[in-house]
């Protein structure tokens, strides 16, 4: 995998699970040595600008990671820009399947969980939650983040 390869997070408002997604994600690649790029977004517009959730910052810093991000919404250019747009929810992945302009598009699109090993199913939005919540959905992001990786992986 010589060619750099393009992953987007995604959930609803890009302060909570995508930005730790995203920051899980490119902890564990870098420490592999994988050649990647990586961000997040959400799909709607309401935090954008906004940094992420307090309570995401706090489960990242527990794990050694920082998490400097700002909130942004998924654009058109997204879908040819990025090779992966892995949703964190069947709420997302349908909104994204929409937004694709074409088949090609909508073949980039994931659910997140299709990576964890073990089932499928929601990354849960944590945001009306309590930190045990947020703590759940990183241990789920960081269970898929291992699977998307050893895909990766098998891409070289």
């Amino acid at each position: 995998m010589h060619q750099s390869v393009k992953v987007l997070f995604v959930c609803l408002g890009n302060i909570c699970r995508s930005p730790l997604a995203e920051a899980l994600f490119r902890e564990q690649a870098q420490r592999e040595g994988l050649n990647v790029e990586i961000d997040s977004a959400g799909t709607g517009s309401w935090h954008l600008g906004a940094p992420a959730d307090e309570r995401s910052r706090a489960v990242a810093a527990r794990r050694g990671i920082s998490l400097n991000h700002r909130a942004r919404q998924v654009r058109a250019t997204d879908f040819e820009e990025f090779d992966y747009i892995i949703a964190m929810d069947q709420e997302n992945l349908g909104h994204l399947k929409k937004l694709a302009a074409n088949e090609k598009q909508r073949k980039k699109v994931h659910l997140f969980r299709e990576w964890d090993p073990v089932g499928m199913g929601d990354v849960p939005d944590p945001y009306y939650g309590s930190e045990e919540d947020f703590e759940m959905v990183a241990h789920l992001c960081e269970r898929s983040v291992q699977g998307l990786l050893a895909e990766l992986k098998g891409l070289r």
